[in-house]
């Protein structure tokens, strides 16, 4: 069922033994159920736990939670043992209807009744008959049980000794007879030094002891989010990518529960976690038989997750009209269905939830829903939401309080109990403009969290009630959205929004269509035309966001006038802050970009939502790559892809391992790998200009290389094409660089010019540092400009890829005017710059021509006193984060563990590098331990 490879067909035995294999190649259909997905190092270990078995004896226990598959793997040994010509023997306990009879060995019987009504060997004559007697015919045993385990085991062995190797294979071990059980675990335990394999698969024991306790096992755990998303996209290839992501959060690595937990587009009312026949099976198979106190508490638990155990009880106790107690608790631990988790009470799996009330009809539903809201605080969202699962009918007065307390729930509860509250505040509105209002309220709110389908489904609910003008395209726009697509819209025929609801309508609608407009000259001039109608909400974030993917150059200057007006405002949700950082980004200014996604990414952690870190952290890596930080660019995509992965995030997932190569690609100055279309159209759906990413980072790598000449033709033509101008202008330096390279920088300077004029007056300052880092590395030697350390000092200590690219053009032109002294000086400064930003290539380069002009390798120039020790050289706090750095730590990790920000720790290090004369965090690690060194 859920694991990667293909079984050989069960065949008998052949008179000559094949080489063993559990891997074949992947050929089946992928609903056959011949194709088993992540267990490839399972599958490994029963290969070679069938060789031993052959050779020697061998047990194994294969352990693990229903529906881990466990049995699909004991199948696939099987197979695999019968294709090399073991026989096999076989058995399994049964789960459903009553417990097996602890006084008739059942299990034994079937395990090996293929031997007693075979054909009869003179061997095992003897020891079949006295086994048949006490099995077949029910007559007693001389010697009680213990009589029965040496009587099977003498008979298997007396099986294993004709010349053919023997596999015992027992599915759900402990739900056989108590005698089978017993006798089944007696003979593993002497498998040894018989040619006998026995493999018992079995849930976990409960108990700290048991048969099996002491015999090896095969633990199966969940499957990683990789290969659930692979299961999923093998067995159920339909999903949308927000089915997906439930799917992946819901099942948790279990194999049934991703096959069998339905993808629902509707939510129930009243609402109940979702499961199926099968899984309820499996999962929770003997909550019937529970007490009624007991399947009460497990109903309330499963409608209410973060309940407080004394709540649970409270709630349960009334459904039931009996006072509260914890005996209601105690044969739900004994099932192995909860854990008392403190105060709360946490099922045994996140799908075990939807497993127990599985079956209970609507009736029981809103009992449990009322029973909860009378016991938690009246005033509670989490009360008025278990009021309205229990309602039947109209209630405009709680369809009101849903309404009004959905954005107190959207910052303390979370933005999916929201959208719950309004879509329910729709159900209990009588009239069609308050059903309509919260039903777009909900679509636009699920749209803003990636949930793409439910927001289509509320939409077009919303378009069957009376919606403003507005409105409407708004509910259109949002119906057409999902898997990639954009909306197509018109903002010359938007009316003029009236009042403040039409205003927010506007926003969203604005927000909503943006990234579709873009690039469009036509229909980007009409949104922002429309944007400047709005003149009270011009330092909305929406509004800011929208006027930055509409035109990020010639409005650079408007969108961080408004976002440093409402940046540091209390209380800013963190939806706007993520917006404000990308807008930022967009604008040109990556230093305020990565503080407000830093300021994202700790709300996002205070309120433990990891799920919405993938994004925040892709446009950390962005803003990180433009401010030319190699090293915690290729961190924060790294930690993006780990996360984007686990929470079943296949664009942002798409996107960061391209950017993670990228960033790799400038660390280096290696090849950049271009992805593959299907890599690309997913990444687009996260980063929408990843391909102009990818174009400038790819010749951007060709300067750190050294081959700027080779980057020039495809940098001008970057910072030409107003598609891709507003990222080439990003790597406004690498181009003066590739110019001067390439003998082109007249060229260079009159584009230069042509785009400063373009922006004129509205030129931001961080994008102006930039033009001026640029034109001084153009500058030739008989230039007598000053460079521009002070008319840009605070740009230039916020741009640390600046401010190294300026020292290293200083550098070189003092070393060719002759100056080698300060030369050597900024050149040093300059490969520490660049060191610690992680681009080793480009700072191997200087390091070279520091070298060139005599400088020694560890960075004194001959004849310079050296110090007794490098350590006198630094205070104890330099000292303890140069020691750190030299054993490879990131800043990021430095900062952790002393309580610093990245960017502080990148300061000390800047001034550690050239101070003991090094370029690289490896020279550092040499300096540090040689007392005499430098």
């Amino acid at each position: 069922m859920n694991a990667r490879t293909r079984l050989s067909s069960l065949a008998p035995a052949p008179e000559r033994r094949r080489a063993l294999t559990l891997v074949t190649p992947v050929g089946g259909t992928p609903g056959s159920g011949s194709v088993l997905v992540g267990r490839d190092p399972e599958l490994r270990a029963l290969r070679e736990f069938l060789r031993e078995g052959a050779a020697g004896g061998a047990a194994r226990v294969l352990c693990g939670p229903a529906g881990t598959g466990k049995s699909a793997l004991l199948e696939a040994t099987v197979q695999a043992a019968a294709a090399t010509g073991m026989r096999v023997l076989r058995c399994a306990g049964t789960r459903d209807g009553d417990p097996p009879d602890p006084s008739d060995p059942s299990g034994l019987r079937r395990l090996v009744w293929p031997v007693l009504a075979g054909p009869r060997r003179p061997s095992i004559a003897g020891r079949s008959d006295a086994v048949r007697q006490v099995l077949a015919d029910g007559g007693p045993g001389r010697g009680g049980r213990s009589w029965l385990s040496f009587a099977v085991l003498g008979l298997l062995e007396s099986v294993s000794d004709t010349g053919q190797p023997l596999l015992i294979a027992v599915d759900d071990w402990d739900a056989l007879d108590e005698p089978s059980r017993d006798a089944l675990a007696f003979v593993a335990r002497r498998a040894e030094g018989r040619p006998m394999a026995v493999l018992l698969a079995s849930r976990p024991h409960r108990t700290p002891t048991s048969p099996l306790t002491g015999l090896p096992e095969l633990p199966l755990g969940p499957l990683s989010p990789l290969r659930s998303a692979e299961l999923l996209a093998a067995r159920r290839p339909d999903l949308d990518a927000q089915a997906v992501r439930e799917l992946l959060a819901d099942a948790a690595g279990n194999p049934l529960a991703l096959l069998e937990l339905p993808a629902r587009s509707e939510e129930p009312v009243p609402w109940t976690p979702a499961s199926s026949d099968r899984l309820a099976a499996a999962l929770a198979p003997g909550v019937p038989l529970l007490p009624r106190a007991t399947r009460h508490l497990l109903l309330v638990a499963a409608l209410h997750p973060a309940g407080d155990l004394p709540v649970l009880l409270a709630a349960a106790a009334r459904i039931t009209g009996a006072e509260p107690s914890f005996a209601a608790l105690e044969p739900a631990e004994q099932a192995g269905l909860v854990v008392s988790d403190g105060p709360r009470l946490r099922f045994g799996h996140p799908a075990a939830a939807g497993a127990v009330v599985h079956g209970t009809d609507r009736r029981g539903l809103r009992a449990a829903h009322a029973a909860l809201a009378a016991v938690l605080p009246p005033a509670s969202v989490r009360a008025l939401w278990h009021r309205s699962e229990a309602a039947e009918g109209y209630d405009p007065v709680l369809a009101a309080r849903l309404e009004a307390v959905h954005g107190h729930a959207l910052e303390q509860d979370g933005p999916p109990m929201a959208v719950r509250l309004l879509r329910r505040a729709a159900d209990l509105y009588p009239e069609s403009a308050d059903r309509g209002r919260c039903a777009l309220r909900a679509a636009r709110l699920a749209h803003g969290l990636g949930l793409e389908r439910t927001a289509r489904t509320l939409a077009r609910r919303a378009l069957r009630e009376r919606l403003s003008p507005l409105g409407t395209l708004c509910a259109t726009a949002l119906a057409e959205t999902g898997d990639g697509r954009r909306p197509v819209a018109d903002p010359s025929v938007w009316p003029v929004p009236t009042g403040a609801a039409e205003q927010e309508d506007a926003l969203e609608l604005v927000r909503i269509t943006a990234a579709g407009i873009a690039g469009d000259d036509q229909r980007s001039g009409a949104l922002l035309a429309f944007l400047d109608g709005l003149p009270d909400r011009s330092a909305d974030p929406r509004l800011l966001h929208a006027m930055a993917t509409a035109d990020p150059v010639r409005r650079a200057a408007t969108v961080l006038a408004g976002v440093a007006a409402v940046r540091c405002l209390p209380g800013l949700p963190v939806r706007d802050l993520e917006r404000l950082g990308e807008a930022a980004l967009m604008a040109g200014d990556p230093p305020t970009a990565l503080d407000l996604c830093r300021r994202a990414e700790r709300d996002h952690r205070l309120h433990d939502r990891p799920d919405r870190l993938p994004p925040v952290l892709l446009r950390q890596g962005l803003a990180h790559l433009a401010l030319g930080d190699r090293g915690q660019g290729g961190d924060a995509f790294r930690r993006c892809a780990e996360l984007a992965e686990a929470y079943g995030h296949a664009h942002h997932t798409a996107a960061a391992r391209l950017l993670e190569d990228l960033a790799g690609a400038l660390r280096t100055g290696g090849a950049v790998r271009p992805g593959s279309a299907h890599e690309l159209a997913a990444a687009r759906r996260s980063v929408r200009s990843v391909d102009a990413v990818l174009a400038v980072g790819t010749a951007c790598a060709l300067v750190e290389a050294g081959e700027s000449a080779a980057a020039w033709p495809a940098l001008a033509s970057l910072l030409a094409d107003p598609r891709t101008r507003p990222t080439a202008l990003f790597a406004l330096v690498p181009f003066a660089e590739a110019a001067g390279a390439a003998n082109a920088s007249g060229e260079a300077l009159a584009a230069l010019d042509g785009l400063e004029a373009e922006l004129g007056s509205r030129c931001p300052r961080v994008v102006a540092a930039r033009f001026a880092v640029a034109r001084a590395v153009l500058a030739d030697d008989e230039d007598t400009q000053a460079l521009p350390e002070r008319a840009f000092a605070e740009e230039l200590s916020r741009s640390p890829g600046l401010a190294a690219a300026l020292l290293l053009a200083r550098g070189r032109r003092l070393r060719r005017r002759r100056q080698v002294t300060e030369a050597r000086a900024a050149l040093r400064r300059a490969a520490a710059g660049f060191a610690l930003l992680g681009a080793a290539a480009r700072a191997a380069r200087i390091t070279a021509e520091l070298r060139a002009s005599g400088e020694r390798a560890e960075g004194g120039a001959p004849g310079t006193p050296r110090p007794d020790a490098a350590r006198d050289l630094l205070s104890p706090q330099e000292l303890r984060i140069a020691e750190l750095a030299g054993q490879g730590l990131s800043n990021r990790d430095i900062g952790e563990r002393l309580g610093l920000s990245p960017r502080t720790i990148g300061a000390y290090l800047y001034r550690v590098f050239p101070r003991l004369g090094v370029t690289s965090r490896a020279q550092l690690a040499e300096v540090l331990r040689d007392p005499h060194t430098a």
